[in-house]
């Protein structure tokens, strides 16, 4: 199939050099006025000026999509979700919103392991009932391809199953980089053993999933109430052993020193950091860690104290921006949501929020090569959106700007 975007009043390619981007990079969408790309076969054939691209010898034979006076951008990549979850934490949010602690919510029978219940109960055919409607929300949202964490299983057939069902999701309609999250907390039979359960983690579950090509990534929460630095440091190491890439949730709630293990131990990204110090900044901007920030989540709990985006830009770290969709501290799937967040709380510019947004979140995905930007022979998703000018994107908060989404999601590697 060919596919002819036309008429873009402003097409954002997002081309650039080959890594993240940082600083004065990051606010550079590669613009193009009156814009067009043309699309075959899934991949992109060119991306650029109107008049170049409608010359070229297939566009006259393609299917024409009007993109008059609007913006044309790359997909989103939603580099943070924890997509299966099975049920929503309702009773959760009305106590806290009533002023119930974590702690109060948790001894009355709520928080993760609610989530971990849920997840166990019920089968893999509704958990893909329930992660397949969050999926088409996102698409109709803009998102293109997105990472999904396992973590609320935490017992060997629970993340299995919920690892497989990422898998038959994969490329329906979404990409989906399948993360094993297996220490997300201790589960109810190693209550008080946390050690004892990061050693059967490590010497059952990462080699299995390894073997079975079910994870792209290992992930950690390390906090408190969660995992130690030193627990999350054995944990991360197997996993690099055994040829995972690895992510850690870091100082999200208290400084733990994640973020400086991350950057140690060459994590992919660092997730939240709403407490980075100027010492993690300050690593993370000398790294090739991407700090991924998770403005939903601070949101939705109701929190004042955002992740340090500007100091972190300034500073010349690769800033990512995510939803972090589940149930329990950021039920949110639209990635304009966080886009909106990211300018107003954190001060990031609308340019800055689109690039974390989209080439960034590829990056922090190790899919750079293939989505991210508008550029010859990487996937044809894109976004047409309901906007004449880029800024109105994160602008019209709660709003959803896209007019289309067009996901091509090739062939799996």
């Amino acid at each position: 199939m060919i596919t002819l975007v036309r008429g873009a009043r402003q097409l954002l390619t997002l081309r650039g050099d080959s890594g993240p981007r940082r600083g004065a990079a990051l606010r550079d969408l590669g613009m193009v006025p009156n814009g067009a790309v043309l699309i075959k076969d899934g991949l992109i054939v060119d991306a650029g000026p109107a008049h170049r691209v409608e010359k070229l010898p297939d566009a006259g034979r393609a299917r024409e999509v009007d993109a008059t006076g609007r913006v044309v951008m790359p997909g989103f990549v939603d580099s943070h979700t924890h997509l299966v979850f099975g049920r929503p934490r309702l009773a959760d949010y009305e106590m806290r919103l009533a002023g119930a602690s974590y702690a109060e919510i948790a001894a009355a029978g709520g928080g993760i392991l609610s989530s971990v219940a849920a997840v166990r109960g019920m089968s893999a055919a509704q958990l893909e009932t329930q992660a397949r409607a969050s999926l088409d929300d996102m698409a109709r949202h803009g998102t293109t391809t997105l990472e999904a964490k396992s973590g609320y299983g935490l017992d060997e057939a629970a993340e299995l199953k919920t690892l497989r069902v990422l898998a038959k999701l994969n490329g329906d309609p979404l990409d989906i980089v399948p993360t094993y999250l297996g220490a997300h907390i201790p589960p109810p039979e190693y209550r008080g053993k946390a050690d004892a359960y990061i050693d059967w983690t490590i010497a059952e579950m990462m080699p299995k999933i390894r073997r079975r090509k079910l994870a792209r990534f290992v992930d950690v929460y390390c906090d408190d109430g969660a995992f130690t630095l030193e627990q999350a440091r054995r944990y991360l190491s197997a996993a690099r052993r055994l040829g995972f890439g690895l992510k850690i949730h870091a100082e999200q709630f208290a400084r733990t020193g994640a973020a400086r293990l991350a950057v140690e131990l060459e994590a992919v990204s660092a997730d939240h950091l709403e407490q980075a110090s100027e010492e993690d900044i300050r690593a993370l901007a000398h790294s090739n860690t991407i700090a991924t920030l998770l403005p939903g989540s601070v949101f939705h709990l109701g929190l004042r104290t955002y992740a340090p985006a500007r100091a972190l830009i300034e500073a010349g770290a690769a800033v990512a921006l995510a939803t972090d969709f589940n149930p329990g501290t950021s039920p949110v799937y639209s990635m304009q949501m966080a886009l909106s967040l990211a300018c107003t709380e954190m001060r990031m510019t609308p340019a800055e929020a689109i690039a974390a947004a989209t080439i960034n979140g590829a990056h922090a995905l190790g899919m750079a090569d293939r989505v991210g930007s508008l550029e010859p022979n990487k996937q044809g998703d894109l976004l047409v959106l309901n906007a004449e000018d880029y800024r109105e994107l994160p602008y019209y908060f709660g709003a959803n700007n896209v007019h289309t989404t067009i996901n091509t999601s090739c062939p799996k590697p």
